[in-house]
């Protein structure tokens, strides 16, 4: 019943808070009202500077592993977001995998288009190297619009010649900024809180005139060397067929994907924790996939 109630509300937001129809500066608002919630008990939130990006680095009590860190991208297609709006779900992914959170507040579109943002996440992680982190010690990981940065970042370390991060997490990404399939997708799932238009919109304020540029199409750059990637994504969401493509792709080049699809949840349900018990153990999930990766290295 709580999964109900949130999907229709979710709907509710998702068609009358849009980029398009609704100022985007009204947008933003909204979206920022959401991360207004108090964050739990003993979390440190410390303004850092990752690469001349300014960032929040969140800290959950439950963290006591400060030799590893995540570097996440936040959500809200390309447009809007921050780490204010995303620092609840950073703070409960640093309880869950033990470790610090650095949210970066990479340059928004449109005022900012490709490759701002993607650049801002490559500049961190350069940043997190020359801080003494070895890759071992990073995460990397991102929801929505943050996922296909996440991916953007593992294709763009790989062409720098970089090291590659432990692992890699993508909650519900955006992958396909095209959107071809989205609205045939969205018949037959109804997502609740992404429906294909706003996507799409998102997509072409952030690509511009590069929409088919090979840096953003992500699921077809080659990916041997990725490191291990955990993706979560709601069976009701039109991008589902996003995170299946990714998976498949992943696992056609070697890589090792974790495809977790989770029955009747929306986009970015993580959300709702600690309220909606199934975010609770995604959020378990994502802490054991860390851990399990982590443990893995130090055996090798």
């Amino acid at each position: 019943m709580l999964a109900l109630a949130m999907m229709r509300s979710l709907r509710v937001f998702g068609g009358v808070v849009r980029p398009g129809s609704t100022p985007l500066r009204i947008v933003r608002e909204a979206f920022d009202a959401l991360g207004r919630t108090p964050l739990p008990r003993g979390t440190k939130v410390k303004p850092v500077t990752a690469g001349g990006v300014p960032s929040q680095l969140v800290t959950a009590r439950e963290a006591r592993d400060s030799g590893r860190i995540m570097l996440y991208l936040h959500g809200g297609g390309f447009v809007c977001g921050s780490p204010r709006t995303h620092r609840q779900l950073a703070s409960r992914i640093s309880a869950s995998a033990g470790l610090p959170v650095l949210v970066l507040d990479y340059r928004l579109a449109p005022e900012y288009p490709f490759p701002a943002a993607a650049e801002d996440a490559l500049s961190a992680y350069r940043w997190l190297l020359g801080e003494g982190y070895q890759p071992s010690q990073i995460v990397v990981g991102g929801d929505s619009a943050g996922g296909h940065l996440t991916a953007c970042l593992l294709a763009d370390i790989a062409d720098e010649k970089l090291p590659m991060p432990s692992s890699a997490v993508m909650l519900s990404p955006f992958l396909d900024l095209t959107g071809a399939e989205l609205a045939s997708r969205d018949k037959a799932l109804r997502d609740p809180f992404v429906p294909p238009d706003y996507a799409i919109w998102c997509g072409t304020a952030y690509a511009g005139e590069m929409l088919t540029h090979h840096r953003l199409d992500v699921l077809k750059v080659r990916k041997r060397g990725w490191p291990p990637v955990l993706i979560h994504v709601g069976d009701t969401e039109c991008l589902r067929g996003d995170s299946e493509q990714m998976a498949e792709s992943l696992r056609r080049s070697g890589s090792y994907c974790d495809l977790r699809i989770w029955p009747g949840q929306v986009h970015v349900f993580h959300w709702f924790a600690p309220w909606l018990p199934e975010a609770n153990a995604a959020l378990r999930q994502i802490g054991e996939f860390v851990r399990e990766v982590a443990s893995e290295i130090v055996a090798a």
